[in-house]
């Protein structure tokens, strides 16, 4: 997974089964400018996201969405951006990492974040990853010392992910001053663009955040209007706004 350098970078996520026409979000943030997707495998016990997400996951799953269902849809998918699988290390290791890393691959997915998996365990995943030809992106937090940052950001592939706060994810009046001086420590021991995620609600935030960081991660405002029933056209409008913003 290559990631553009020449422009602030857009990654808007969106929880996979959402609602049964959930790939039409995924063509309107494509064409609204995203540089890649995340795409959330809905996990019943997902402990880093925030109310919103975790809103998100239930529908989904209460829809009887499965993996298997996300990836068959994924694979019929032609959206000439990368797409990121974000989930929890349990479905990975349920399957194990290289049949779980195989099955993203066959399905055209060319990333993974496994936001709990540390990076002094992350070896096997590492490996199946890179032999399936995944990306697997590693985080960052503003209380990460700055042995272990180095660290993370040599094996990291395809961004660094800088978690803006110590906390679970969701919606934020303002960006926390401590995503910036994160992006500027992360930004001096890695080559790979820096991302920061976690609380970015506003195209104004947006921007602010990227000012120092190459870019950033939208998640749980987008989730909110889809939860409130925000049509796919209707998200490719706030996504269009985001990359106004950062552009």
């Amino acid at each position: 997974m290559r990631l553009s350098r020449d422009r602030k970078l857009l990654v808007p996520y969106v929880t996979a089964g959402i609602t049964a026409d959930w790939t039409g979000y995924l063509r309107a943030f494509a064409e609204a400018g995203a540089d890649a997707i995340e795409v959330g495998l809905p996990f019943s016990d997902p402990m880093l996201d925030g109310a919103t997400v975790q809103r998100a996951s239930d529908r989904a799953l209460a829809r009887g969405t499965t993996i298997g269902s996300i990836l068959d849809e994924l694979a019929e998918l032609a959206i000439g951006v990368p797409l990121i699988a974000f989930t929890y290390a349990n479905l990975v290791y349920r399957a194990g990492p290289a049949a779980f890393c195989r099955r993203l691959a066959g399905a055209g997915v060319s990333g993974l974040i496994v936001p709990d998996l540390p990076v002094d365990e992350a070896a096997a995943v590492e490996r199946a990853a890179a032999e399936a030809g995944i990306a697997l992106t590693l985080l960052v937090a503003p209380v990460t010392p700055d042995d272990r940052l180095a660290e993370i950001g040599a094996r990291s592939r395809g961004f660094v992910y800088a978690v803006s706060l110590m906390g679970t994810t969701g919606e934020r009046s303002a960006v926390d001053a401590a995503a910036a001086r994160l992006a500027a420590r992360t930004k001096r021991v890695t080559d790979l663009p820096v991302l920061v995620g976690f609380g970015i609600t506003t195209p104004a935030q947006a921007a602010t955040a990227a000012r120092e960081a190459d870019g950033v991660v939208v998640g749980s405002a987008l989730m909110r209007r889809v939860l409130d029933g925000a049509t796919p056209a209707e998200l490719g409008r706030d996504v269009a706004e985001l990359r106004a913003a950062l552009s």
